[in-house]
C-alpha cells in the first residue's frame, strides 16, 4: 500500500534507538524525509549509519533537548531551511521511572511532567505553523497504556501518560480547525534497549526471550510477549498517512491485549 509520505517531511524526536529509530526506518523506506533529533547527537548518528540504503539527502540529524523551547525552535528552523516544511511530527522522547511514590522525589516528578508535558507541548508550538502550513499536517504522540491504567510501581510515569493524554486530546481539539490532525499511540511493554538492559542487570538463569516471555505473562500479556518497535512504528506511520485524513484525537492501543480498560 503506498501511505502517501513520499517527500514529505516528517520530524521524529527520541529517534535514536527503539520506537523512535524504527519509525524513521519506516518513514525512510516510506520515501519520506525524517528530521531526526535526540539529545545526545553521537549516537544518533551512530543508529542512522544503519540506513546506508536510504537518500542520505533525505535526512537531518540534530541534538536537542525537547523541555527546551529555545532548542525546539532551533531545531524546527533548521529542518526548514533543510528541507523547505513540516508535514509530520512524532513526539517520542520519553523514558519511565521506576518507581513508587513513596520512593519519588518532588524533582523526579516535575522531571517526568516536563518532559512527558513539554517535550510534546514545546515541539508542536515550534512547529504548529509549519504544520498548518502543510496539506496534510499530522501530530503523533507516543504514549502508554499507563495513561488510562496506572502501575504503583511507574506512579510518576503513570501520572504524567494521564496527563499527556488528556493534552492530546485538548491539541487535536484545538489544531483541527487548522488543518492539523493530532493522534496518539499508547504502548505496552515494547522489546527496547531499556527492557535489554534490565535484562543483563537481572543476571537471570534464562535466555532473554524465555525472561521476557516470562514477565510478559506475569504482566497479563494476552500474546504472551513483548512488542516490537516495528510494530509499533506501523501505527505511528498509518497515523501520519494522508489516507489517515479524517482521524485526529483518536488512540491506538498496541499493548497485546494488557489493556483492561474500557
Amino acid at each position: 500500500m503506498d501511505l502517501q509520505l513520499k517527500d514529505r517531511t516528517v520530524v521524529v524526536t527520541g529517534a535514536s534507538s527503539g520506537v523512535g529509530l524504527a519509525t524513521a526506518r519506516y518513514l525512510l523506506s516510506e520515501g519520506a524525509r525524517v528530521a531526526a533529533c535526540a539529545r545526545d547527537v553521537g549516537r544518533l548518528s551512530a543508529a542512522f549509519d544503519e540506513f546506508s540504503w536510504a537518500d542520505k539527502d533525505a535526512i537531518y540529524l540534530a541534538s536537542c533537548d525537547v523541555t527546551d523551547q529555545d532548542a525546539t525552535n532551533s531545531f524546527i528552523a533548521g529542518t526548514l531551511d533543510r528541507f523547505g516544511a513540516v508535514d509530520g511530527l512524532v513526539c517520542n522522547a520519553g523514558r519511565s521511572l521506576m518507581a513508587t511514590l513513596q520512593d519519588t522525589t518532588d524533582q523526579q516528578l516535575r522531571d517526568e511532567f516536563s518532559l512527558k508535558i513539554f517535550g510534546v507541548l514545546n515541539m508542536v508550538r515550534s512547529a504548529r505553523s509549519a504544520l498548518n502550513a502543510s496539506p496534510h499536517g499530522s501530530v503523533v504522540n507516543v504514549n502508554a497504556i499507563l495513561s488510562r491504567q496506572p502501575e504503583l510501581r511507574l506512579a510518576a510515569t503513570s501520572a504524567a501518560r494521564a496527563a499527556l493524554l488528556n493534552l492530546t486530546h485538548s491539541l487535536a481539539e484545538d489544531l483541527a480547525t487548522e488543518g492539523t490532525r493530532v493522534n496518539s499511540v499508547l504502548l505496552g511493554l515494547v522489546d527496547t534497549g531499556q527492557w535489554r538492559r534490565r535484562f543483563e542487570e537481572a543476571g537471570s538463569e534464562l535466555d532473554y526471550e524465555a525472561w521476557s516471555a516470562e514477565i510478559a505473562a506475569n504482566r497479563g500479556i494476552k500474546l504472551g510477549r513483548f512488542g516490537t518497535a516495528e510494530e509499533v512504528a506501523f501505527h505511528i506511520v498509518s497515523l501520519l498517512s494522508p489516507l489517515s485524513g479524517y482521524t485526529t484525537g483518536a488512540t491506538i492501543d498496541v499493548g497485546g491485549g494488557v489493556g483492561r480498560y474500557v
